[in-house]
């Protein structure tokens, strides 16, 4: 469902006070999108989905931390803030055999857009603390 929104101050936005046609929207006033787009945010606050990613992120660094710390023979360091996660291998081809091994156990990671050094782990808000500890065990 796409929607987008911009936020800034009004010194930024005062450049289109005169003439607001500068800035337009493709997905602007679509209400379809913007029922979904409202649907998301009650889902976020009422689940507290926020400050579950900051645990459960928390949970997964450490654990990937752990695991760099056993091989800094193949891990640079892992890093990462709530549920946006990465690893850095010393070379592109263990990143490739990691990501590949998770994903033949069912765990979809993300290489960077030129090689598989860094992978990224960005799991949904929603990941369980179980879903976390299976996806170190599986890391491990």
């Amino acid at each position: 469902m796409p929607i987008g929104a911009t936020v800034a101050t009004e010194a930024v936005f005062s450049v289109l006070f005169d003439n607001p046609f500068l800035h337009t929207t493709t997905f602007g006033g679509n209400p379809l999108a913007c029922t979904a787009a409202l649907a998301t945010i009650n889902v976020l606050i009422t689940q507290n989905l926020a400050d579950r990613a900051a645990q459960q992120g928390a949970f997964l660094l450490d654990g990937l931390r752990r695991l760099a710390t056993e091989c800094p023979e193949l891990i640079v360091e892992a890093r990462g803030l709530g549920l946006l996660q990465a690893i850095e291998f010393r070379e592109n081809e263990i990143g490739y055999v990691f990501a590949s091994e998770l994903f033949k156990c069912g765990i979809l990671v993300a290489g960077t857009l030129n090689n598989a050094k860094s992978v990224r782990i960005e799991p949904p808000l929603t990941i369980t603390h179980n879903q976390c500890a299976q996806v170190l065990l599986q890391a491990g």
